[in-house]
């Protein structure tokens, strides 16, 4: 079962342009990794200082072996080295996943495939 993992890690506004620039191999790392579908982070245009995590992976198994492998520690020790203040993420079971446009182009709230 897919598992998508979003969130949001505060840092100092004035940190948040390097602490994203500086992430970049931790980021390339983990997309490296068996069954990584996606794994982002973007600075929220509304909050300074807020960095948007969202990261999708194929099994519990993989994100598993992300977060006991070097990349995972990697990008913690960074996230410390730059100071968080306050950080939080959820992760959540896929059981089901379609577009959100229809075959018609029309956009739609309920799910209109078979699971």
């Amino acid at each position: 079962m897919r598992i998508v993992i979003a969130g949001a890690v505060d840092v100092a506004p004035e940190k948040r342009e390097r602490a994203l620039k500086d992430a970049r191999p931790f980021i390339e790392q983990a997309l490296a990794e068996q069954g990584c579908i996606e794994y982002s982070w973007t600075a929220d245009l509304g909050i300074p200082g807020r960095i948007r995590v969202f990261e999708e992976w194929e099994s519990q198994p993989d994100l598993a072996a992300h977060l006991a492998g070097q990349p995972y520690r990697s990008m913690l020790a960074h996230l410390q080295g730059v100071g968080i203040v306050n950080a939080v993420t959820q992760k959540y079971r896929v059981d089901h996943c379609e577009p959100v446009y229809d075959p018609d182009g029309r956009p739609r709230a309920d799910f209109f495939t078979k699971a």
